[in-house]
């Protein structure tokens, strides 16, 4: 048996963290015989709640899982990690400007981000997960300088599962029949969902999401605003924002870092775009097709991009400028 790998989630007592926990603990994410080591991290107010999450773990008898270590410090959580998931961050609130919602969360991801430096190996590979994603990724990542800017990345998984699902569900196929989706951008209402070089697997024969789709209109209209919308959709129709399909987007992410992608596919993660074939602006936390090989990501390259292509991916990149020089003048550096 390998030796335990340690994992943190963040955000631990809240709805995401318990549809995610008993994915990562019975295998599903870091493979069916990595043991593991769970620290759980939350602010102390939910401690008592965390202590139950703690019990249904102890409760499932899962034999990968070694120790679960509930706690509220930050040198406790960050020890020695090799995985960190960070899912919480300061939720809107009603009447919030996204300034100060930006403000508040800039403070978060600064600490964890020096927790990280502090504490966690070097190989440590961060997911950020707390909205906003990209940007609060980006401060986590200044703030740990000492860890390579490559380990950390944000998720847009859940817009690009939300992605295949809609082209899959149109075409009458199972989603696992839709690959080479491709997320652009900002984990917001501006991400470029694109399907220039999707493939969709019809009767056996792998054909263009346009030829698969027969609407054009479609897929360049309602298609996009409908996975741009879907997180509102969601909080619209639950009065709760997405949990169960971002666990399951999580663990997609994860595992995907840690095995790898199938030869020539890829895949949606928010990374670094410093050094980016693409033309979007250096020093962003960024939406990209990538592939993935011994835990190294690296961005899809020589893809054709269109007019109509190249118009969303600038916008999503304007406001993710906007974001960062935001955040950063609220870094006081």
């Amino acid at each position: 048996m390998a030796e335990p790998i340690r994992v943190l989630v963040t955000g631990a007592a809240g709805q995401i963290a318990y549809s995610l926990l008993y994915s990562i603990a019975k295998g599903d994410v870091f493979g069916k015989d990595q043991p593991l080591v769970l620290l759980l991290l939350d602010i102390t107010p939910m401690l008592p709640v965390l202590e139950g999450v703690v019990m249904e773990l102890q409760d499932c008898a899962l034999p990968l899982l070694r120790e679960v270590i509930p706690t509220d410090k930050v040198d406790v959580a960050f020890k020695d990690l090799d995985a960190a998931i960070l899912v919480g961050s300061m939720p809107r609130r009603e009447g919030m400007e996204r300034k100060d919602l930006l403000k508040a969360n800039v403070a978060i991801f600064k600490s964890q981000g020096e927790a990280l430096d502090k504490y966690a190996k070097k190989t440590v590979k961060v997911l950020v997960v707390g909205n906003p994603a990209n940007t609060n990724c980006l401060i986590a990542a200044k703030s740990a300088p000492s860890i390579p800017k490559e380990n950390f990345s944000c998720l847009t998984r859940l817009d690009h599962n939300r992605a295949c699902s809609q082209v899959a569900v149109r075409c009458g196929i199972s989603a696992n029949g839709v690959k080479n989706m491709i997320i652009w951008g900002n984990h917001s209402s501006t991400q470029y969902p694109d399907v220039h070089h999707c493939k969709v697997n019809v009767q056996g024969k792998d054909v263009t999401a346009f030829d698969a789709v027969k609407d054009d209109a479609w897929l360049k209209g309602d298609f996009i605003s409908t996975v741009q919308q879907r997180g509102a959709a969601v909080i619209k129709a639950r009065k709760l924002s997405s949990a169960m399909s971002a666990a399951k987007a999580i663990c997609d992410h994860m595992r995907d870092i840690w095995t790898g992608t199938p030869e020539g596919e890829f895949v949606s993660m928010g990374v670094y775009s410093t050094g980016n074939p693409y033309g979007v602006p250096e020093d962003l936390i960024y939406s990209f097709p990538v592939s993935i090989k011994d835990k190294t990501w690296k961005i899809v390259e020589g893809l054709a991009i269109n007019d109509f292509s190249k118009a969303k991916m600038d916008a999503t990149a304007a406001e993710l400028v906007e974001e960062r020089d935001t955040a950063v003048s609220f870094l006081g550096v």
